[in-house]
Protein backbone atom coordinates (compact mmCIF):
# COMPACT_ATOMS: atom_id res chain seq x y z
CA UNK A 1 0.00 0.00 0.00
CA UNK A 2 1.23 3.24 -0.81
CA UNK A 3 1.49 5.75 2.04
CA UNK A 4 2.83 9.49 2.79
CA UNK A 5 3.73 10.05 5.93
CA UNK A 6 3.29 14.04 6.81
CA UNK A 7 5.70 15.21 9.80
CA UNK A 8 4.99 18.78 10.87
CA UNK A 9 7.84 19.36 12.33
CA UNK A 10 7.12 23.23 11.19
CA UNK A 11 3.64 23.04 11.30
CA UNK A 12 1.34 22.66 7.78
CA UNK A 13 -0.33 24.78 5.58
CA UNK A 14 -1.61 24.49 2.34
CA UNK A 15 1.67 25.90 -0.03
CA UNK A 16 3.82 23.97 2.57
CA UNK A 17 1.84 20.57 1.31
CA UNK A 18 2.60 21.32 -2.49
CA UNK A 19 6.27 22.69 -1.57
CA UNK A 20 6.75 19.15 0.16
CA UNK A 21 5.54 17.00 -3.23
CA UNK A 22 7.48 19.15 -5.35
CA UNK A 23 11.18 18.41 -3.62
CA UNK A 24 9.61 14.65 -2.92
CA UNK A 25 10.09 14.41 -6.89
CA UNK A 26 7.04 15.98 -8.79
CA UNK A 27 7.34 18.05 -11.65
CA UNK A 28 6.25 21.52 -10.92
CA UNK A 29 4.89 22.18 -14.71
CA UNK A 30 2.43 18.73 -14.14
CA UNK A 31 1.31 19.99 -10.82
CA UNK A 32 0.50 23.42 -12.99
CA UNK A 33 -1.33 21.79 -15.60
CA UNK A 34 -3.14 19.72 -13.31
CA UNK A 35 -4.38 22.58 -11.85
CA UNK A 36 -5.67 24.43 -15.14
CA UNK A 37 -8.09 21.52 -15.19
CA UNK A 38 -10.06 23.93 -12.58
CA UNK A 39 -10.76 26.37 -15.41
CA UNK A 40 -9.62 29.27 -13.71
CA UNK A 41 -6.95 31.91 -14.67
CA UNK A 42 -4.54 34.64 -13.33
CA UNK A 43 -2.34 32.64 -11.07
CA UNK A 44 1.36 31.01 -11.51
CA UNK A 45 3.15 28.61 -9.06
CA UNK A 46 6.63 29.62 -8.62
CA UNK A 47 9.04 26.82 -6.85
CA UNK A 48 12.38 27.87 -5.46
CA UNK A 49 15.11 26.40 -3.17
CA UNK A 50 15.54 27.56 0.01
CA UNK A 51 17.58 26.66 3.18
CA UNK A 52 16.06 25.53 6.27
CA UNK A 53 18.62 25.09 9.14
CA UNK A 54 21.26 24.23 6.50
CA UNK A 55 19.01 21.70 4.52
CA UNK A 56 17.78 22.05 1.15
CA UNK A 57 13.46 22.69 0.89
CA UNK A 58 11.72 23.89 -1.92
CA UNK A 59 9.04 27.03 -1.21
CA UNK A 60 6.47 27.35 -3.13
CA UNK A 61 5.01 31.14 -4.02
CA UNK A 62 1.13 31.02 -5.56
CA UNK A 63 1.25 34.45 -7.95
CA UNK A 64 -1.80 36.37 -8.29
CA UNK A 65 -1.80 38.10 -11.78
CA UNK A 66 -5.40 39.06 -11.01
CA UNK A 67 -8.81 37.60 -8.95
CA UNK A 68 -12.33 38.75 -9.86
CA UNK A 69 -13.66 40.08 -6.22
CA UNK A 70 -16.31 36.51 -6.34
CA UNK A 71 -17.27 35.36 -2.62
CA UNK A 72 -17.68 31.33 -3.14
CA UNK A 73 -19.49 29.49 -0.55
CA UNK A 74 -19.18 25.51 -0.09
CA UNK A 75 -22.22 25.19 -3.05
CA UNK A 76 -19.89 27.44 -5.52
CA UNK A 77 -16.45 26.05 -4.68
CA UNK A 78 -17.86 21.86 -5.16
CA UNK A 79 -19.42 23.32 -8.01
CA UNK A 80 -16.10 24.78 -9.60
CA UNK A 81 -13.99 21.14 -8.45
CA UNK A 82 -17.03 19.28 -9.41
CA UNK A 83 -17.21 20.35 -12.80
CA UNK A 84 -13.85 20.63 -13.60
CA UNK A 85 -11.71 17.78 -16.03
CA UNK A 86 -9.53 16.70 -12.90
CA UNK A 87 -9.58 12.86 -11.74
CA UNK A 88 -12.62 11.72 -9.21
CA UNK A 89 -10.30 10.90 -6.63
CA UNK A 90 -8.72 14.18 -7.10
CA UNK A 91 -12.49 16.21 -6.80
CA UNK A 92 -13.36 13.50 -4.33
CA UNK A 93 -10.53 14.22 -1.88
CA UNK A 94 -10.47 17.97 -2.52
CA UNK A 95 -14.17 18.57 -2.01
CA UNK A 96 -13.95 16.56 1.84
CA UNK A 97 -11.26 18.99 2.74
CA UNK A 98 -13.77 21.96 2.00
CA UNK A 99 -16.05 20.19 3.45
CA UNK A 100 -14.13 19.98 6.94
CA UNK A 101 -13.52 23.60 6.74
CA UNK A 102 -16.78 25.01 6.18
CA UNK A 103 -18.10 22.76 9.17
CA UNK A 104 -15.00 24.30 11.27
CA UNK A 105 -16.07 27.72 10.08
CA UNK A 106 -19.55 27.16 10.41
CA UNK A 107 -19.30 26.06 14.20
CA UNK A 108 -16.30 29.19 15.23
CA UNK A 109 -19.33 31.73 13.51
CA UNK A 110 -22.08 30.01 14.78
CA UNK A 111 -23.42 29.60 11.15
CA UNK A 112 -24.35 26.78 8.83
CA UNK A 113 -21.78 25.52 6.30
CA UNK A 114 -24.12 26.34 3.31
CA UNK A 115 -23.68 29.65 4.54
CA UNK A 116 -20.01 29.88 4.81
CA UNK A 117 -17.97 32.95 3.26
CA UNK A 118 -14.53 31.43 3.19
CA UNK A 119 -12.91 34.53 2.44
CA UNK A 120 -9.39 33.29 2.77
CA UNK A 121 -10.32 29.87 1.74
CA UNK A 122 -12.38 30.95 -1.06
CA UNK A 123 -9.70 33.02 -2.32
CA UNK A 124 -7.71 31.67 -5.71
CA UNK A 125 -4.61 31.10 -4.03
CA UNK A 126 -6.63 28.74 -1.34
CA UNK A 127 -8.22 26.91 -3.60
CA UNK A 128 -5.19 26.29 -5.30
CA UNK A 129 -3.94 24.91 -2.61
CA UNK A 130 -6.27 22.85 -1.56
CA UNK A 131 -6.68 21.30 -5.08
CA UNK A 132 -3.37 21.10 -5.14
CA UNK A 133 -2.77 18.83 -2.38
CA UNK A 134 -5.03 16.36 -3.72
CA UNK A 135 -3.29 16.39 -7.03
CA UNK A 136 0.06 15.18 -5.59
CA UNK A 137 -1.35 12.60 -3.97
CA UNK A 138 -3.08 11.32 -7.02
CA UNK A 139 0.09 11.93 -8.59
CA UNK A 140 1.99 9.47 -6.08
CA UNK A 141 -0.74 7.08 -6.41
CA UNK A 142 -1.16 7.84 -2.34
CA UNK A 143 -3.74 5.13 -1.04
CA UNK A 144 -3.48 6.91 2.74
CA UNK A 145 -1.96 9.37 4.74
CA UNK A 146 -0.25 9.45 8.17
CA UNK A 147 0.69 11.67 10.16
CA UNK A 148 2.77 13.25 13.23
CA UNK A 149 0.40 15.05 15.92
CA UNK A 150 0.17 18.81 14.02
CA UNK A 151 2.35 21.14 15.74
CA UNK A 152 0.94 24.19 16.92
CA UNK A 153 2.41 27.83 17.79
CA UNK A 154 0.63 29.10 21.24
CA UNK A 155 0.66 32.55 22.70
CA UNK A 156 0.99 35.16 19.60
CA UNK A 157 -1.97 36.88 17.15
CA UNK A 158 -2.41 36.54 13.24
CA UNK A 159 -4.35 38.89 11.19
CA UNK A 160 -6.96 37.63 9.19
CA UNK A 161 -10.22 38.90 7.24
CA UNK A 162 -11.98 38.46 10.51
CA UNK A 163 -9.98 40.73 12.14
CA UNK A 164 -6.79 40.05 14.68
CA UNK A 165 -7.28 36.26 16.53
CA UNK A 166 -5.29 33.68 18.59
CA UNK A 167 -2.96 31.26 17.29
CA UNK A 168 -3.57 28.81 16.58
CA UNK A 169 -6.91 29.96 15.02
CA UNK A 170 -10.23 29.25 16.19
CA UNK A 171 -11.03 27.86 13.04
CA UNK A 172 -7.26 25.32 12.66
CA UNK A 173 -8.42 23.88 16.91
CA UNK A 174 -12.17 23.32 16.02
CA UNK A 175 -10.92 21.23 12.56
CA UNK A 176 -8.38 19.32 14.45
CA UNK A 177 -10.52 18.34 17.52
CA UNK A 178 -9.91 14.87 18.15
CA UNK A 179 -6.70 14.48 16.28
CA UNK A 180 -3.37 14.58 18.53
CA UNK A 181 -1.44 18.24 18.35
CA UNK A 182 1.39 18.98 20.20
CA UNK A 183 1.62 22.55 21.21
CA UNK A 184 4.87 24.47 21.23
CA UNK A 185 5.70 27.72 22.78
CA UNK A 186 6.59 28.99 19.03
CA UNK A 187 4.24 32.50 19.38
CA UNK A 188 3.67 31.84 15.49
CA UNK A 189 0.94 30.09 13.64
CA UNK A 190 3.00 27.07 12.72
CA UNK A 191 -0.03 24.96 11.36
CA UNK A 192 -3.30 26.84 9.38
CA UNK A 193 -6.97 25.83 9.03
CA UNK A 194 -6.29 24.82 4.97
CA UNK A 195 -3.29 22.63 6.53
CA UNK A 196 -5.82 21.19 9.48
CA UNK A 197 -8.13 20.27 6.89
CA UNK A 198 -5.87 18.38 4.82
CA UNK A 199 -4.88 16.22 7.69
CA UNK A 200 -8.38 15.55 9.35
CA UNK A 201 -10.11 15.41 6.36
CA UNK A 202 -7.77 12.48 5.05
CA UNK A 203 -5.12 11.15 7.28
CA UNK A 204 -5.74 7.82 8.79
CA UNK A 205 -4.20 8.81 11.96
CA UNK A 206 -0.72 8.86 13.75
CA UNK A 207 1.75 6.57 12.17
CA UNK A 208 3.35 4.42 15.15
CA UNK A 209 5.46 1.30 14.79
CA UNK A 210 4.85 0.52 11.33
CA UNK A 211 7.32 -0.73 8.86
CA UNK A 212 7.65 1.65 6.61
CA UNK A 213 9.89 1.28 2.75
CA UNK A 214 10.51 5.09 2.28
CA UNK A 215 11.11 5.80 -1.08
CA UNK A 216 11.04 9.82 -1.59
CA UNK A 217 11.32 12.19 0.82
CA UNK A 218 10.29 15.91 0.46
CA UNK A 219 10.92 19.05 2.42
CA UNK A 220 8.49 21.94 1.80
CA UNK A 221 9.29 25.14 3.53
CA UNK A 222 6.73 27.67 4.90
CA UNK A 223 7.51 31.78 4.37
CA UNK A 224 9.03 32.38 8.13
CA UNK A 225 12.15 31.47 9.67
CA UNK A 226 12.07 30.10 13.48
CA UNK A 227 14.88 29.60 15.76
CA UNK A 228 13.32 26.96 17.60
CA UNK A 229 12.50 24.77 14.45
CA UNK A 230 13.12 24.21 10.87
CA UNK A 231 10.13 25.77 9.55
CA UNK A 232 9.30 23.16 6.66
CA UNK A 233 6.82 20.51 6.17
CA UNK A 234 8.61 16.66 5.78
CA UNK A 235 6.60 14.29 3.43
CA UNK A 236 7.63 10.51 2.90
CA UNK A 237 6.37 8.47 0.19
CA UNK A 238 6.45 4.60 0.72
CA UNK A 239 5.13 1.81 1.01
CA UNK A 240 3.38 -0.85 3.76
CA UNK A 241 3.59 -4.28 3.75
CA UNK A 242 1.59 -5.91 1.58
CA UNK A 243 -0.96 -8.49 4.29
CA UNK A 244 -1.37 -5.74 6.98
CA UNK A 245 -2.34 -2.38 7.45
CA UNK A 246 -2.51 -0.08 10.36
CA UNK A 247 -3.72 2.83 11.08
CA UNK A 248 -5.31 4.78 14.12
CA UNK A 249 -9.50 5.14 14.73
CA UNK A 250 -11.72 6.45 17.26
CA UNK A 251 -13.74 4.68 19.73
CA UNK A 252 -16.77 6.90 21.02
CA UNK A 253 -18.91 5.19 24.01
CA UNK A 254 -21.37 5.55 25.88
CA UNK A 255 -23.89 3.86 28.26
CA UNK A 256 -27.77 4.44 27.89
CA UNK A 257 -30.54 3.21 30.06
CA UNK A 258 -33.25 5.28 29.42
CA UNK A 259 -33.88 5.15 26.02
CA UNK A 260 -36.66 3.44 23.79
CA UNK A 261 -35.12 0.58 22.09
CA UNK A 262 -36.67 0.65 18.84
CA UNK A 263 -34.45 3.65 18.21
CA UNK A 264 -30.84 1.76 18.62
CA UNK A 265 -31.13 0.34 14.88
CA UNK A 266 -31.81 3.99 13.83
CA UNK A 267 -28.73 5.29 15.29
CA UNK A 268 -26.60 2.39 14.22
CA UNK A 269 -28.03 2.69 10.87
CA UNK A 270 -27.72 6.42 10.77
CA UNK A 271 -23.69 6.51 12.37
CA UNK A 272 -23.02 4.41 9.44
CA UNK A 273 -24.10 6.54 6.96
CA UNK A 274 -22.45 9.13 8.44
CA UNK A 275 -19.48 7.40 7.90
CA UNK A 276 -18.59 5.31 10.82
CA UNK A 277 -16.83 2.39 10.61
CA UNK A 278 -18.62 0.46 12.98
CA UNK A 279 -21.22 0.99 15.34
CA UNK A 280 -22.93 -1.88 17.89
CA UNK A 281 -24.71 -2.43 20.80
CA UNK A 282 -23.57 -4.57 23.92
CA UNK A 283 -26.37 -5.28 26.60
CA UNK A 284 -24.74 -4.30 30.69
CA UNK A 285 -25.81 -4.35 33.73
CA UNK A 286 -25.22 -0.57 35.12
CA UNK A 287 -25.50 0.73 38.30
CA UNK A 288 -28.29 0.06 40.82
CA UNK A 289 -28.48 -2.87 39.50
CA UNK A 290 -30.48 -1.53 36.08
CA UNK A 291 -30.09 -3.29 32.55
CA UNK A 292 -28.74 -0.55 30.28
CA UNK A 293 -26.92 -0.29 26.57
CA UNK A 294 -23.21 -0.07 25.81
CA UNK A 295 -23.62 1.90 22.27
CA UNK A 296 -20.00 1.67 20.73
CA UNK A 297 -18.76 3.67 17.83
CA UNK A 298 -15.32 3.41 15.27
CA UNK A 299 -14.70 6.26 13.66
CA UNK A 300 -11.35 8.09 11.93
CA UNK A 301 -10.58 11.39 13.55
CA UNK A 302 -11.75 12.96 10.82
CA UNK A 303 -15.62 12.30 11.41
CA UNK A 304 -15.59 12.55 15.64
CA UNK A 305 -17.64 15.93 15.40
CA UNK A 306 -19.92 14.42 13.33
CA UNK A 307 -19.98 11.05 15.21
CA UNK A 308 -20.18 13.18 18.74
CA UNK A 309 -22.91 15.48 17.32
CA UNK A 310 -25.28 12.86 15.92
CA UNK A 311 -25.28 11.07 19.29
CA UNK A 312 -26.20 13.94 20.96
CA UNK A 313 -28.67 14.73 18.65
CA UNK A 314 -30.50 10.96 18.54
CA UNK A 315 -29.90 9.12 21.64
CA UNK A 316 -30.49 9.75 25.74
CA UNK A 317 -26.91 10.16 26.40
CA UNK A 318 -25.44 13.06 28.81
CA UNK A 319 -21.79 11.66 28.15
CA UNK A 320 -19.46 10.36 25.73
CA UNK A 321 -16.18 8.01 26.20
CA UNK A 322 -13.70 9.07 23.48
CA UNK A 323 -10.17 6.90 23.05
CA UNK A 324 -7.60 6.85 20.42
CA UNK A 325 -6.84 3.67 19.67
CA UNK A 326 -4.43 1.77 17.04
CA UNK A 327 -5.84 -0.39 15.07
CA UNK A 328 -4.53 -3.56 12.57
CA UNK A 329 -6.82 -5.14 9.85
CA UNK A 330 -5.98 -7.11 6.40
CA UNK A 331 -5.46 -5.17 3.40
CA UNK A 332 -8.64 -5.61 1.56
CA UNK A 333 -10.46 -4.15 -1.56
CA UNK A 334 -14.09 -4.15 -2.91
CA UNK A 335 -14.31 -5.04 -6.80
CA UNK A 336 -17.73 -6.25 -9.08
CA UNK A 337 -16.88 -9.44 -10.76
CA UNK A 338 -18.65 -11.69 -12.60
CA UNK A 339 -19.89 -15.49 -11.52
CA UNK A 340 -22.69 -17.61 -12.98
CA UNK A 341 -24.96 -15.94 -11.15
CA UNK A 342 -24.02 -12.75 -12.77
CA UNK A 343 -21.91 -9.79 -11.66
CA UNK A 344 -21.50 -9.91 -7.57
CA UNK A 345 -19.83 -7.11 -5.32
CA UNK A 346 -17.35 -9.06 -3.50
CA UNK A 347 -14.17 -8.65 -1.57
CA UNK A 348 -10.77 -9.58 -0.95
CA UNK A 349 -7.81 -9.53 1.51
CA UNK A 350 -4.55 -11.19 1.53
CA UNK A 351 -3.30 -14.10 4.12
CA UNK A 352 -0.30 -15.91 3.35
CA UNK A 353 0.70 -14.50 0.58
CA UNK A 354 -2.82 -15.44 -1.41
CA UNK A 355 -5.59 -13.19 -2.08
CA UNK A 356 -8.85 -14.34 -0.89
CA UNK A 357 -11.81 -13.40 -2.20
CA UNK A 358 -15.60 -13.73 -0.47
CA UNK A 359 -19.01 -12.46 -2.20
CA UNK A 360 -20.53 -9.81 -0.16
CA UNK A 361 -23.54 -11.57 1.66
CA UNK A 362 -26.03 -9.04 0.56
CA UNK A 363 -25.16 -9.69 -2.61
CA UNK A 364 -25.73 -13.74 -1.45
CA UNK A 365 -29.04 -12.95 -0.13
CA UNK A 366 -30.61 -11.08 -3.32
CA UNK A 367 -29.62 -14.37 -5.02
CA UNK A 368 -30.98 -16.36 -3.47
CA UNK A 369 -34.37 -14.15 -3.28
CA UNK A 370 -34.35 -14.25 -6.73
CA UNK A 371 -33.46 -18.03 -7.60
CA UNK A 372 -35.70 -19.32 -4.79
CA UNK A 373 -32.41 -21.24 -4.12
CA UNK A 374 -31.71 -21.41 0.20
CA UNK A 375 -28.85 -19.17 1.40
CA UNK A 376 -26.30 -21.32 2.57
CA UNK A 377 -26.66 -23.21 -1.26
CA UNK A 378 -25.73 -19.90 -2.53
CA UNK A 379 -23.01 -19.02 -0.55
CA UNK A 380 -21.02 -22.97 -0.93
CA UNK A 381 -21.83 -22.22 -4.59
CA UNK A 382 -20.08 -18.67 -4.48
CA UNK A 383 -17.52 -19.71 -2.49
CA UNK A 384 -16.09 -23.29 -4.48
CA UNK A 385 -16.56 -20.59 -7.71
CA UNK A 386 -14.69 -17.58 -6.31
CA UNK A 387 -11.55 -20.10 -4.22
CA UNK A 388 -11.03 -20.97 -7.48
CA UNK A 389 -9.76 -17.62 -9.08
CA UNK A 390 -7.61 -16.97 -5.96
CA UNK A 391 -4.16 -15.93 -7.01
CA UNK A 392 -0.94 -14.12 -5.34
CA UNK A 393 -1.53 -10.57 -5.18
CA UNK A 394 0.30 -8.26 -7.69
CA UNK A 395 2.66 -6.59 -6.19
Amino acid sequence: MKIAYFDTIGGIAGDMTLAAFVSAGLPVDHLSAELRKLGVSGFELVARHVRRSSIDAVHIDVVISHQPHIHRDLHGITTLVGQSTLSSAVKERAISIFRVLADAEARVHNTTPDAVHFHEVGALDSIVDIVGAAICLDAFGIERIYSSPIRLGRGGLISTQHGVMPSPAPATLEILKGYPVAFTSIAQELTTPTGAAIIKALSSGILDDEQVLVESIGYGAGTKEFAEVPNFLRVAVGTLPAETGHDQVVVIETNIDDMNPQMYPVVIEQLLAAGAHDAYLVPIIMKKGRPGILLSTMASASMVPRVVDLLYRETSTIGLRIQHIGRQKLVRRHFDISTSFGTVKAKAVVRDGREVITAEFEECRRIARETGRPVLEVMRLLDQELRSREHPPTQ
